[in-house]
């Protein structure tokens, strides 16, 4: 799902003008980006970083949410910063909510306006 730097020129990014909703990037996902180029399996991750299989295949899945402690642990083990993770989740449960209350959003107005 991820893509490198270079790939921004080719990018079409004119469905952003259109309102269309792209699709939402989960922390699992990028992960998964992580564990392709390391040329690892979740199992060998999960060994290496001292975590459950099942947390690595539930974010991987979607069903469980980057934690303060799997950030670490990610951070460490790709030499990435624990923020990185964290921004992830933080940016993918904005979203999520963005999308889940975008109508009620609609009907709030700014303090003063």
């Amino acid at each position: 799902m991820g893509f490198r730097i270079e790939e921004l020129k080719t990018i079409d990014f004119s469905d952003i003008a259109t309102g269309e909703r792209l699709p939402v990037v989960t922390p699992g996902d990028v992960l998964q980006d992580y564990l392709n180029g390391a040329g690892i399996t979740p199992t060998q991750l999960a060994e290496a970083t001292h975590m459950p299989k099942t947390r690595i295949n539930d974010i991987l899945k979607g069903r469980r949410a980057m934690t303060a402690d799997t950030a670490l642990r990610l951070g460490r083990f790709f030499s990435t910063t624990p923020q990185f993770w964290m921004n992830l989740q933080s940016g993918y449960d904005l979203v999520t909510a963005a999308h889940s209350v975008a109508e009620e959003l609609e009907h709030i107005r700014a303090c003063g306006g």
